[in-house]
């Protein structure tokens, strides 16, 4: 797809290059400090680490930073395209590694395909890192490098296109035997490829326990038997002792299938001639070897996996590599067993078994995922990972005699590890999952704006809504085709097109209706709705859209005064409110009031805090909220800290249910220990405060543009609350990338409500 292209290709290349950078984690900003970090101050961790090797541990990163490195002969589904080619993967696998298990990469493209000077290379680096992820290597060459950098080298060493796929496939394994009630030694195992991954996934499921004579492989050539020529060992090691037979024979009474080759070559009839509850993992991508849909259709027991995130039990790796090597990091193991590997497979298979956190629940739009068919291992978004995962690897470490150092203390561990991501920090993935389980109708009033149509676009391509384009028929038309954007059959509509007279005077009617004894007359009311801000509000009240977006070339009032005359407020609602999310590592955090109440009054404050406490919730987040000021807890005198002082008495009073304390200073409202020591009495004390209210708008709005560009944070909003029905005002100037997350949190306000 050509907007696709165009927009990785732009995703990659604009602002800073890539995807990667380094950030100091230490001071720097005096001389001091550099004269710390640098000469003479960095002496003294040198002369540390040489006496004690082990120190390189204690006074650098090396213990949290993994080397993902490849020679690019093998990289995704693009073969052999060179080590410059494959580091825009490279990156992203470390970026994976950041976001999933807080662990730092640096990727190495190394210019190498001879397995002796690769491995040369590779371990003349390898005193900079405390783990390496090989990747995208091909076979069988991935297989002697692998062995012998785990031979040669004292640190963790995994190649995840190995390993990755086998573990998680393995946990699927698990789940789905236990389900079919069928036994690992008895079950007759057909594996179509025989590249890195399959071999694997063959000999980690030999290791649980499924007998070698069983397991039958696939080539290109066909079956591997003992009588075809010129096999390497890898191969060698799943020679059966028969004739030659095809796919289609094999598979007959067959209990497993495993797919890693390419899509479409196991048909219905294959499906229906395996044994009962067969269970089918089509993994190659993007086209299993048989789809989803045709699988279930030829076979009701079936119990099935894919690589697809739009089928049930996608067998992804990200459900293991960054939790396998946050373990092996933590203990400073000098390797990866098959110990961690198959505690990382019982790890991952047990915790599919309990029921899922309501997150998880919510941004699959579903009630209650529970353990069976349609899920047998857990899903990438499930925050448990990084503390279930990563202990069993660790304990495995230790328990198999390579852990270096020891964890005493597990409890205390997985605290670390929930802190180190801040549990709530995947809320934007969440709720795109969410978005996507139930798209919405989103009529757009500023549809010919390039910055519009291109989120509409990209929400639209993403399956998270169901564009409605309001504007001048062609010029947005001419954007779509300039820029070459595809909306299929999306809804193009002109608000002052004759064609649209009837409905103006239908949504003209239901304005008067509502204004009438506000001084607006049904003449006045026809000629608003040719403006495109009062029928897309017309059209979110009576239902032929589901939510409003606006307010990208409009200031603020101007946009949000027709959607207050044609929607209106929420009932029980006195005053609207603006709210910005920010997004950093620790999470998110809540900004309110930041875009409408000028100089809210106490009761208003209150109103405030009570609808932010309400929209919060619905993440299934709990507020913690902090009413702020110049003073502390009566310390000052003035307006603002009374006015706040009092609301947060009201709330105390009429709301013990809801976390706020104030008035109180951002420092310290944002400083779980300073709070502690001098107002531990504080509702706040010791807790980690995520929601900020401010005294007015001149402060909220200050702040949150503030804190925002100073950190680069990713910021979604404002979220317009109290609205009777869904509508959402942009700020002027927002980014594609802003656009799109108001079109997703957009579309789960409207799931939220209904």
């Amino acid at each position: 797809m050509k907007s696709l292209k165009k927009e990785a290709l732009d995703y990659h290349s604009n602002g800073r290059k890539g995807k990667i950078e380094v950030v100091p984690t230490k001071p720097y900003s005096t001389q001091r400090d550099l004269s710390l970090a640098y000469s003479p101050g960095v002496a003294e961790p040198c002369l540390e680490i040489s006496n004690n090797n082990s120190d390189v541990y204690k006074y650098t990163s090396k213990g949290n930073l993994v080397a993902v490195i490849s020679n690019g002969t093998a990289v995704l589904g693009l073969g052999d395209i060179g080590p410059e080619a494959s580091k825009p993967v490279m990156e992203g696998k470390g970026l994976l590694f950041k976001i999933f298990a807080d662990i730092d990469v640096f990727d190495i493209e190394v210019d190498q395909s001879n397995v002796e000077d690769f491995v040369k290379t590779v371990k003349a680096i390898a005193p900079t890192f405390g783990g390496i992820n090989l990747e995208d290597i091909k076979a069988p060459e991935a297989f002697e490098i692998e062995k012998r950098l785990k031979e040669e080298l004292d640190i963790p060493v995994m190649h995840d296109d190995q390993h990755g796929t086998a573990i998680i496939s393995s946990a699927a394994l698990v789940n789905a035997l236990f389900i079919a009630e069928k036994k690992i030694d008895q079950v007759k195992v057909v594996i179509s490829g025989a590249g890195a991954s399959a071999i694997s996934c063959g000999k980690l499921y030999i290791s649980l326990g499924v007998k070698r004579e069983n397991v039958f492989m696939f080539d290109s050539k066909g079956l591997i038997t003992k009588s075809r020529q010129n096999l390497d060992e890898n191969k060698l090691d799943f020679a059966q002792e028969c004739k030659e037979i095809s796919l289609d024979e094999a598979m007959f009474n067959t209990d497993v299938f495993l797919g890693l080759s390419k899509g479409n070559i196991v048909s219905k009839d294959m499906i229906k001639s395996m044994a009962d509850n067969p269970i089918v993992f089509a993994l190659a991508n993007p086209d299993p070897e048989i789809a989803y849909k045709d699988a279930l259709s030829a076979r009701e027991d079936v119990i099935m996996a894919t690589g697809r995130s739009d089928h049930p039990n996608q067998v992804n790796n990200v459900l293991g590599f960054p939790y396998i090597f946050r373990g092996a990091l933590d203990v400073r193991s000098t390797c990866i067993n098959e110990e961690m590997k198959l505690a990382a497979v019982n790890a991952i298979a047990e915790l599919a078994k309990e029921p899922v956190p309501d997150e998880v629940n919510e941004a699959y739009d579903l009630k209650n995922i529970k353990f069976g068919r349609t899920q047998i291992i857990p899903k990438p978004v499930d925050p448990r990972l990084i503390y279930r995962v990563a202990p069993a690897v660790a304990k495995a470490a230790i328990e198999s005699g390579v852990a270096r150092i020891k964890i005493d203390n597990w409890d205390a561990y997985e605290l670390e590890l929930k802190a180190r991501l801040g549990l709530d920090n995947k809320l934007i993935r969440n709720i795109t999952e969410k978005a996507k389980r139930s798209p919405k109708k989103v009529v757009f009033a500023e549809a010919d704006h390039y910055k519009i149509l291109k989120a509409a676009q990209v929400a639209f391509e993403e399956g998270i809504a169901e564009p409605i384009l309001l504007g001048k028929r062609s010029k947005i038309n001419q954007l779509i085709e300039e820029y070459e954007l595809d909306f299929g059959s999306c809804e193009i509509i002109d608000p002052r097109d004759e064609k649209q007279e009837e409905r103006r005077f239908e949504f003209a009617e239901i304005l008067f209706e509502k204004r009438k004894r506000r001084g607006l007359t049904l003449y006045e009311c026809k000629k608003m709705m040719r403006e495109r801000n009062y029928f897309a509000s017309a059209m979110v009240e009576t239902g032929l859209a589901d939510v409003m977006i606006s307010g990208l070339t409009r200031n603020y009032k101007d946009t949000i005064r027709p959607a207050l005359q044609v929607i209106g407020v929420d009932e029980g609602v006195n005053k609207i409110a603006g709210m910005y999310i920010l997004i950093t590592k620790d999470g998110p955090y809540f900004f309110a009031d930041t875009t409408v109440n000028l100089n809210p009054s106490v009761q208003e404050i209150v109103d405030i805090t009570l609808l932010v406490n309400k929209i919060i919730k619905r993440f299934k987040i709990q507020p913690k909220i902090a009413l702020l000021s110049y003073s502390n807890f009566g310390s000052t005198e003035g307006e603002d800290a009374l006015k706040m002082r009092e609301a947060t008495r009201i709330l105390h009073k009429e709301h013990p249910e809801i976390v706020v304390d104030g008035e109180v200073q951002a420092n310290f409202a944002l400083n779980k220990e300073m709070l502690k020591d001098y107002f531990s009495f504080s509702q706040l004390a010791n807790k980690k405060t995520n929601t900020l209210i401010f005294p007015n708008l001149s402060a909220g709005n200050i702040a949150y543009k503030l804190v925002k560009e100073m950190n680069q944070l990713e910021a979604v909003g404002p979220i317009l609350l109290g609205m009777k029905k869904p509508c959402h005002i942009l700020q002027i100037g927002s980014s594609v990338r802003e656009i799109l997350n108001m079109i997703t949190l957009a579309v789960v306000d409207v799931q939220t409500r209904k």
